[in-house]
């Protein structure tokens, strides 16, 4: 899609999806390996000349004097720069005004709301988004579209808000896997394309969370598996090593402190400008003592170093994206549970839709690959999302 015709879809729905902050109507694309692209950033990382609100009114004013460094290449490759798109207030837990471009009136998924959302409707070809917990992931499987969430460090996090140090990831919503892939090798520098595993080896994560899927969530996974059978895929199962049942507590632990530790001041800056929902998290993050971040941190580091076990005989791990369907409502954008220990140990994500409900929501699924091997689990990808079920909005 070319720059006139997002805006065209942006004046035709954005009225009802609200996916973006500011757009500029004047953006144009150069030449180079994404000409043609139109790209949609999440409003906590800069673009130069365009308001990072962060999703708050306290910054309002704030109009970035540069790129961010991940914006810089993409425009240099070519893609033009649409404008900036919603994120939940400081991308934590306060949502935006972004519905679900699939069924009105319910979640997008968050923090990456809108970028989730424009990409999804074709409003843009691809959007950056964050994940510190779950919000690449996430917003994906409710609105069923591509997001990558790569491995932590893969790709320049200069210009983007620091929400949790060690757990903040910089990824990519695409409807177009190999847009997605050309997208992902001008922001790691890593261009090689490996060729897809035969057969490829897949493994089915219930994860410790599992019996907090939905059935319809269960059974999409297992029917998705069965398709990978038959295509000539290996499949198996793998129980993940006990010390993952914690990890998701402990990455929330992390997680609050470390947003404690680099938000506190806007909380005591601005007590009434911001949510119930970011002051408690920055209260509760504030409380942590030193012994408990301590020991998070080092269950974190323990559960890393335990994924070249994990994958010695698998080349992927198939997982569900979410809890189940995107909820009723858009006062919340659902509950992180099933990337918190992906974003804890900084593995690569691939999500991507597996199934419909008759009411047009999706179902949506994630591949897990090794940390570092990004360049593989995109070209891996290449044989799931050929069972995929992607649609035009």
């Amino acid at each position: 899609m070319g720059v006139a015709e997002c805006l065209a879809r942006i004046d035709a729905r954005d009225h009802a999806v609200r996916a973006w902050a500011y757009v500029d109507r004047a953006a144009t694309g150069g030449e180079g390996p994404l000409a043609g692209v139109v790209l949609g950033v999440k409003d906590v990382i800069d673009v130069s000349g365009m308001p990072t609100t962060h999703g708050s009114p306290i910054y309002a004013g704030n109009i970035a004097a540069q790129d961010a460094k991940a914006v810089a290449l993409l425009r240099a490759a070519g893609a033009a720069v649409l404008g900036k798109t919603v994120t939940a207030e400081f991308a934590t837990y306060h949502p935006g005004p972004t519905v679900n471009p699939r069924k009105p009136g319910h979640t997008p998924g968050g923090s990456s709301s809108g970028s989730a959302a424009a990409v999804v409707d074709g409003q843009a070809d691809i959007a950056l988004g964050t994940q510190t917990a779950g919000s690449m992931i996430r917003p994906g499987s409710f609105c069923g579209t591509l997001a990558f969430k790569p491995s932590f460090g893969r790709y320049p996090d200069e210009g983007v808000l620091s929400t949790a140090p060690s757990l903040d990831t910089l990824g990519l919503f695409a409807r177009d896997l190999d847009v997605l892939v050309a997208a992902d090798a001008v922001l790691s520098g890593e261009a090689d394309s490996p060729a897809p595993r035969v057969p490829l080896q897949v493994a089915i994560c219930r994860m410790p969370v599992w019996d907090r899927a939905s059935t319809e969530m269960q059974d999409a996974l297992i029917d998705f598996a069965a398709k990978l059978h038959a295509a000539g895929c290996i499949v198996s199962a793998v129980t993940l090593p006990e010390p993952f049942t914690r990890l998701q507590d402990a990455q929330l632990l992390i997680h609050r402190a470390e947003a404690a530790q680099v938000m506190g001041h806007i909380r005591r800056d601005h007590p009434d400008a911001v949510s119930p929902e970011f002051r408690e998290m920055i209260d509760t993050g504030a409380a942590t003592s030193a012994e408990d971040y301590a020991a998070a941190r080092a269950l974190q580091k323990e559960c890393k170093a335990l994924l070249p076990a994990i994958f010695a005989d698998v080349d992927l791990l198939l997982a569900p994206g979410a809890p189940g369907a995107a909820p009723e409502g858009i006062g919340a954008t659902g509950d992180p549970m099933f990337q918190r220990i992906w974003t804890a140990t900084g593995a690569p994500c691939l999500g991507f839709p597996a199934a419909w409900r008759a009411d047009g929501l999706p179902l949506g699924l994630q591949v897990i690959g090794q940390p570092g091997a990004d360049r593989q689990l995109l070209a891996d990808a290449q044989t799931i999302i050929a069972h995929a079920a992607l649609r035009e909005a």
